[in-house]
Protein backbone atom coordinates (compact mmCIF):
# COMPACT_ATOMS: atom_id res chain seq x y z
CA UNK A 1 0.00 0.00 0.00
CA UNK A 2 1.36 3.93 -0.91
CA UNK A 3 2.08 5.51 2.06
CA UNK A 4 0.61 9.05 2.50
CA UNK A 5 3.14 11.77 3.19
CA UNK A 6 2.06 14.94 5.58
CA UNK A 7 2.71 18.47 5.28
CA UNK A 8 5.42 17.82 6.94
CA UNK A 9 7.13 15.82 4.44
CA UNK A 10 7.08 12.96 7.18
CA UNK A 11 5.16 9.52 6.25
CA UNK A 12 1.70 9.82 8.03
CA UNK A 13 1.29 7.21 10.87
CA UNK A 14 -2.56 5.47 11.06
CA UNK A 15 -4.02 4.98 14.16
CA UNK A 16 -7.03 2.97 14.86
CA UNK A 17 -8.62 4.33 18.89
CA UNK A 18 -12.33 2.26 19.56
CA UNK A 19 -13.95 4.47 22.14
CA UNK A 20 -12.57 7.71 20.76
CA UNK A 21 -16.30 8.99 20.78
CA UNK A 22 -15.39 10.19 24.30
CA UNK A 23 -13.14 9.98 27.62
CA UNK A 24 -9.66 8.54 27.48
CA UNK A 25 -10.09 7.53 23.81
CA UNK A 26 -11.22 10.68 22.60
CA UNK A 27 -8.85 12.85 24.36
CA UNK A 28 -6.05 10.19 22.46
CA UNK A 29 -7.59 10.58 19.42
CA UNK A 30 -7.08 14.63 19.82
CA UNK A 31 -3.38 13.87 21.29
CA UNK A 32 -2.28 11.71 18.29
CA UNK A 33 -4.28 14.25 15.94
CA UNK A 34 -1.13 16.96 17.04
CA UNK A 35 1.03 13.91 16.01
CA UNK A 36 0.17 14.14 12.65
CA UNK A 37 -1.56 10.85 12.95
CA UNK A 38 -4.26 9.73 10.87
CA UNK A 39 -7.25 8.66 12.73
CA UNK A 40 -10.36 6.31 12.25
CA UNK A 41 -12.38 7.54 15.60
CA UNK A 42 -14.45 4.49 16.56
CA UNK A 43 -17.53 4.77 17.99
CA UNK A 44 -20.83 2.45 19.40
CA UNK A 45 -23.77 4.38 19.34
CA UNK A 46 -23.57 8.16 19.24
CA UNK A 47 -22.40 9.54 15.99
CA UNK A 48 -22.41 13.39 17.14
CA UNK A 49 -20.14 13.13 19.79
CA UNK A 50 -17.64 11.05 17.40
CA UNK A 51 -18.29 13.57 14.53
CA UNK A 52 -16.97 16.43 17.62
CA UNK A 53 -13.89 14.39 18.05
CA UNK A 54 -13.56 14.04 14.27
CA UNK A 55 -13.11 17.94 14.31
CA UNK A 56 -10.96 17.68 17.57
CA UNK A 57 -8.29 16.03 15.80
CA UNK A 58 -8.82 17.73 12.62
CA UNK A 59 -7.86 21.04 14.56
CA UNK A 60 -5.09 19.82 16.41
CA UNK A 61 -3.54 19.00 12.65
CA UNK A 62 -4.76 15.74 11.99
CA UNK A 63 -6.84 13.84 9.24
CA UNK A 64 -10.36 11.83 10.90
CA UNK A 65 -12.83 9.82 10.30
CA UNK A 66 -15.92 8.34 12.32
CA UNK A 67 -17.16 4.62 11.56
CA UNK A 68 -19.29 2.73 14.25
CA UNK A 69 -18.79 -0.83 15.20
CA UNK A 70 -19.62 -3.05 17.79
CA UNK A 71 -15.98 -3.94 19.20
CA UNK A 72 -17.36 -7.98 19.76
CA UNK A 73 -18.15 -7.86 15.94
CA UNK A 74 -15.64 -9.92 14.40
CA UNK A 75 -17.53 -8.77 11.13
CA UNK A 76 -18.09 -5.14 11.98
CA UNK A 77 -14.43 -5.08 13.53
CA UNK A 78 -12.99 -6.04 10.11
CA UNK A 79 -14.77 -3.33 8.14
CA UNK A 80 -13.36 -0.65 9.88
CA UNK A 81 -10.10 -2.14 9.27
CA UNK A 82 -10.83 -2.46 5.91
CA UNK A 83 -12.82 1.56 5.80
CA UNK A 84 -9.19 3.10 7.51
CA UNK A 85 -7.09 0.91 5.05
CA UNK A 86 -9.19 2.42 2.16
CA UNK A 87 -9.18 5.71 3.64
CA UNK A 88 -5.34 6.21 4.77
CA UNK A 89 -3.70 3.64 3.18
CA UNK A 90 -2.84 1.15 5.85
CA UNK A 91 -2.69 0.86 9.84
CA UNK A 92 -0.02 1.61 12.27
CA UNK A 93 -1.50 1.70 15.86
CA UNK A 94 -4.18 0.42 17.54
CA UNK A 95 -5.67 2.43 20.74
CA UNK A 96 -8.60 -0.04 21.98
CA UNK A 97 -10.33 2.22 24.73
CA UNK A 98 -13.80 1.00 23.85
CA UNK A 99 -15.53 -0.61 27.28
CA UNK A 100 -18.39 -0.51 29.81
CA UNK A 101 -18.49 -0.50 33.55
CA UNK A 102 -21.76 -1.41 35.48
CA UNK A 103 -20.98 -2.28 38.98
CA UNK A 104 -22.40 -4.00 41.71
CA UNK A 105 -21.11 -6.25 44.27
CA UNK A 106 -20.70 -9.98 43.06
CA UNK A 107 -23.10 -10.88 44.76
CA UNK A 108 -25.76 -9.09 43.21
CA UNK A 109 -24.97 -9.00 39.53
CA UNK A 110 -27.39 -9.85 37.47
CA UNK A 111 -25.88 -12.27 35.43
CA UNK A 112 -26.87 -11.13 32.06
CA UNK A 113 -24.91 -7.76 33.11
CA UNK A 114 -21.77 -9.91 33.60
CA UNK A 115 -22.04 -11.57 30.09
CA UNK A 116 -22.15 -8.14 28.28
CA UNK A 117 -19.53 -7.23 30.40
CA UNK A 118 -17.35 -10.11 29.07
CA UNK A 119 -18.99 -9.78 25.70
CA UNK A 120 -17.67 -5.93 25.15
CA UNK A 121 -14.93 -5.75 27.50
CA UNK A 122 -12.71 -8.87 27.17
CA UNK A 123 -14.20 -10.30 23.84
CA UNK A 124 -13.68 -6.50 22.13
CA UNK A 125 -10.51 -6.69 23.21
CA UNK A 126 -9.65 -10.33 21.53
CA UNK A 127 -11.46 -9.41 18.82
CA UNK A 128 -9.76 -5.78 17.72
CA UNK A 129 -6.09 -7.19 18.93
CA UNK A 130 -6.82 -10.01 16.43
CA UNK A 131 -7.42 -7.96 13.48
CA UNK A 132 -4.86 -5.67 14.36
CA UNK A 133 -1.96 -8.36 14.24
CA UNK A 134 -3.10 -9.29 10.95
CA UNK A 135 -3.42 -5.76 9.53
CA UNK A 136 -0.66 -3.28 11.58
CA UNK A 137 2.47 -2.23 9.64
CA UNK A 138 5.79 -2.57 10.86
CA UNK A 139 6.55 -0.60 13.69
CA UNK A 140 2.69 -0.98 14.62
CA UNK A 141 2.52 -0.14 18.20
CA UNK A 142 -1.24 -2.06 20.06
CA UNK A 143 -2.43 -0.17 22.89
CA UNK A 144 -4.74 -1.50 25.16
CA UNK A 145 -6.37 -0.05 28.20
CA UNK A 146 -6.61 -2.24 31.57
CA UNK A 147 -7.47 -0.68 34.70
CA UNK A 148 -5.68 0.16 38.12
CA UNK A 149 -8.81 -1.81 39.60
CA UNK A 150 -7.27 -4.89 38.79
CA UNK A 151 -4.49 -4.14 41.65
CA UNK A 152 -6.81 -1.61 44.13
CA UNK A 153 -9.38 -4.01 44.33
CA UNK A 154 -12.44 -2.33 45.52
CA UNK A 155 -15.79 -3.58 46.10
CA UNK A 156 -18.64 -3.31 43.53
CA UNK A 157 -15.80 -3.36 40.92
CA UNK A 158 -15.19 -7.35 40.61
CA UNK A 159 -16.80 -8.47 37.19
CA UNK A 160 -15.31 -5.27 35.53
CA UNK A 161 -12.06 -6.13 36.91
CA UNK A 162 -12.20 -9.79 35.60
CA UNK A 163 -12.56 -8.76 32.17
CA UNK A 164 -9.76 -6.23 32.99
CA UNK A 165 -7.10 -9.04 33.98
CA UNK A 166 -8.03 -10.45 30.94
CA UNK A 167 -7.15 -7.64 28.88
CA UNK A 168 -3.56 -7.78 30.81
CA UNK A 169 -3.48 -11.40 30.04
CA UNK A 170 -3.45 -10.88 26.54
CA UNK A 171 -1.93 -7.92 26.07
CA UNK A 172 1.29 -9.70 27.62
CA UNK A 173 1.15 -13.09 25.91
CA UNK A 174 0.81 -11.12 22.20
CA UNK A 175 3.69 -8.93 23.17
CA UNK A 176 5.03 -12.28 23.05
CA UNK A 177 3.70 -13.88 20.10
CA UNK A 178 4.61 -11.10 17.81
CA UNK A 179 8.35 -11.06 18.26
CA UNK A 180 10.08 -10.28 14.78
CA UNK A 181 7.14 -8.68 13.72
CA UNK A 182 8.33 -5.28 15.06
CA UNK A 183 5.08 -4.06 16.79
CA UNK A 184 4.67 -3.37 20.41
CA UNK A 185 1.91 -4.42 22.64
CA UNK A 186 1.27 -2.13 25.92
CA UNK A 187 -1.66 -1.81 28.43
CA UNK A 188 -2.04 1.29 30.24
CA UNK A 189 -4.17 0.57 33.17
CA UNK A 190 -5.62 4.28 34.35
CA UNK A 191 -6.37 4.78 37.93
CA UNK A 192 -9.41 6.94 38.82
CA UNK A 193 -9.88 9.36 35.70
CA UNK A 194 -12.21 12.11 35.35
CA UNK A 195 -14.47 10.33 32.66
CA UNK A 196 -18.35 9.88 32.39
CA UNK A 197 -17.67 6.69 32.70
CA UNK A 198 -15.97 7.33 36.14
CA UNK A 199 -18.75 9.70 37.30
CA UNK A 200 -21.49 8.03 36.06
CA UNK A 201 -23.44 6.99 39.27
CA UNK A 202 -20.85 7.97 41.85
CA UNK A 203 -22.06 10.54 44.84
CA UNK A 204 -20.13 13.78 45.51
CA UNK A 205 -18.80 12.51 48.67
CA UNK A 206 -17.43 9.16 46.73
CA UNK A 207 -15.62 11.20 44.24
CA UNK A 208 -14.33 13.64 46.51
CA UNK A 209 -12.72 10.67 48.52
CA UNK A 210 -11.09 8.50 46.10
CA UNK A 211 -9.55 11.76 44.77
CA UNK A 212 -7.85 12.28 47.70
CA UNK A 213 -6.29 9.16 47.60
CA UNK A 214 -3.15 9.21 45.72
CA UNK A 215 -0.06 11.29 46.56
CA UNK A 216 -1.24 13.81 43.63
CA UNK A 217 -4.37 14.36 45.41
CA UNK A 218 -6.16 14.39 42.50
CA UNK A 219 -8.28 12.19 39.61
CA UNK A 220 -6.74 11.24 36.73
CA UNK A 221 -7.53 13.98 33.48
CA UNK A 222 -8.02 12.29 29.91
CA UNK A 223 -4.76 13.90 29.18
CA UNK A 224 -2.62 12.27 31.78
CA UNK A 225 -3.93 8.80 29.84
CA UNK A 226 -3.49 10.16 26.17
CA UNK A 227 0.31 11.47 26.75
CA UNK A 228 1.24 8.03 28.54
CA UNK A 229 -0.49 5.97 25.50
CA UNK A 230 1.14 9.08 22.90
CA UNK A 231 4.33 7.53 23.68
CA UNK A 232 3.81 3.88 23.45
CA UNK A 233 2.28 4.74 19.96
CA UNK A 234 5.38 6.87 18.89
CA UNK A 235 8.50 7.01 20.59
CA UNK A 236 8.20 4.98 23.04
CA UNK A 237 9.47 1.46 21.32
CA UNK A 238 11.70 -0.07 23.61
CA UNK A 239 8.44 -0.63 26.11
CA UNK A 240 7.44 -4.01 25.46
CA UNK A 241 5.06 -6.75 27.18
CA UNK A 242 4.36 -4.19 29.96
CA UNK A 243 1.44 -3.40 31.76
CA UNK A 244 1.59 0.55 32.97
CA UNK A 245 -0.50 1.55 36.10
CA UNK A 246 -1.10 5.53 35.93
CA UNK A 247 -3.05 6.12 38.52
CA UNK A 248 -0.57 9.04 40.78
CA UNK A 249 0.25 6.89 43.05
CA UNK A 250 -2.59 4.90 44.69
CA UNK A 251 -1.59 2.46 46.84
CA UNK A 252 -3.12 -1.30 46.44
Amino acid sequence: MTEVVNNQGTTERVAIVTGGSRGIGRETAARLGRDGYAVTVVYGGNQAEAEEAVKEVEQAGGRAIAVQADVADEVAVAALFDKTEETFGGVDVLVHAAGIMPLAPLAELDLDVFDRLVRTNLRGTFVVDQQAVRRLRSGGAIINISSSLTKLARPGYSAYSATKGGVEAITLILARELRGRDITVNAVAPGPTATALFFEGKSQELIDRIAAEPPLERLGQPQDIAEIIAFLAGPGRWVNGQVIYANGGSAA
